[in-house]
């Protein structure tokens, strides 16, 4: 089992992402913004951090910039739902990340980039038919 740690200011989006991973067995844990999500990585040591790249206090590009530096092990996906992210998920890429989300995104496509992350290949024993 994983630790996965996602980092996104919008409540509702990190709850929807963390309910979407529950069923794979991971540890996942939640964060507000950058700031708390670099926090959090101190005591949680995730082996994958998912963030937003839009946030106060400290954005997905800072927060990429510093897990890197902390973590270089860390597997780091960004996700973005703004109209100009595909620009903003490149520089992500560039900067540390593994792989870039565009939002909306489907529940199979999330589960892919993380087993890629995780180095599990792209397709879970747990997966479930009910969707």
């Amino acid at each position: 089992m994983s630790r996965i740690l996602v980092i996104d200011d919008e409540p509702d989006m990190g709850q929807l992402v963390k309910d979407m991973l529950q069923p794979t067995g991971h540890e996942i844990i939640l964060a507000a913004d950058g700031a708390e999500g670099v926090r959090q990585s101190r005591s949680f040591h995730p082996d994958l951090a998912i963030t937003d790249i839009y946030m106060p206090n400290e954005d997905g590009l800072e927060t990429i910039l510093e897990l890197r530096r902390l973590f270089p092990r860390m597997a780091i996906i960004a996700m973005s739902g703004r109209d100009n992210a595909e620009v903003m998920l490149s520089v992500a890429k560039k900067l540390g990340a593994l792989a870039i989300l565009q939002k909306p995104f489907e529940r199979e496509r999330l589960i892919e980039l993380v087993c890629q992350a995780l180095g599990n290949g792209s397709v879970l024993p747990q997966e479930t038919s009910d969707e």
